[in-house]
């Protein structure tokens, strides 16, 4: 095994973008792919080290960049900052995504037809946005993400195959909006999963997180069963 990284540019609206990608050049190519979105501080090592991860699984992974080359946020107050354009126009969001999907479909690497999308808090809102727009892309996984509708994708089918492994417990998406989620998920026809992790606060996959006031606690059970949750998901649909 030999997992081979770089930088990707690409653009979008004239922004330079970053991806991180990330594959096993001893496997036969083209492999399937999964993207995989930031939270709010920006395309930073942890996603990063996830790519490396699902390389070793054999997925040409991409770390994508949806605030722009270098962006990153330095704490709570700048990281709101750098997300709050995209929450007040998730049409920017979804076609930034949009267009971090159409650099990956056209690597050398990567299988066009076998593509999924993973991402973490404002990530797990970003690749459920690129669902919700009917992408064709095999699947979705949200972990512990923002839920809130876009409000622009009513009446479209979603092709996805949709995985949210959440807790319980985290405030910034309370078990309402999870019922919402399930009731929009299933009029858009999808093929749908939730996983509710108990006694579970937001951002359970990061080490670095324990803040309990803020919400925001790292869990080691979650994390790893999430992580075997999405090594499922990812070998029934990118099969």
């Amino acid at each position: 095994m030999a997992v081979i990284t770089q930088t990707i540019d690409y653009t979008h609206n004239d922004v330079q973008l970053e991806g991180f990608f990330a594959y096993d050049d001893k496997r036969p190519q083209p492999l399937p792919a999964v993207l995989i979105s930031h939270a709010w501080v920006g395309r930073d090592e942890f996603v990063c080290n996830k790519a490396r991860r699902l390389a070793e699984l054999g997925y040409a992974a991409f770390a994508l960049d949806m605030y722009g080359k270098g962006k990153l946020g330095t704490g709570p107050e700048e990281n709101a900052k750098l997300m709050k354009p995209f929450m007040d126009d998730r049409r920017l969001l979804q076609d930034r995504i949009t267009a971090a999907l159409e650099t990956v479909r056209k690597l050398p690497q990567v299988d066009p037809r076998r593509i999924a999308a993973m991402g973490f808090c404002f990530g797990g809102l970003c690749v459920l946005d690129l669902a919700r727009t009917g992408a064709d892309l095999r699947g979705v996984v949200s972990f512990h993400g923002l839920l809130i509708p876009p409000g622009n994708t009513q009446g479209t089918k979603i092709k996805a195959k949709v995985l949210v492994l959440h807790g319980h417990d985290d405030p910034m998406a309370p078990p309402d909006q999870i019922l919402s989620l399930a009731k929009e998920l299933t009029e858009a026809e999808a093929d749908w999963q939730i996983h509710i992790y108990g006694n579970t606060l937001h951002a359970f996959t990061n080490p670095m997180a324990n803040d309990r006031s803020f919400g925001t606690v790292y869990d080691e059970t979650a994390d790893r069963r999430s992580w075997e949750s999405l090594r499922n998901f990812l070998a029934e649909v990118l099969n």
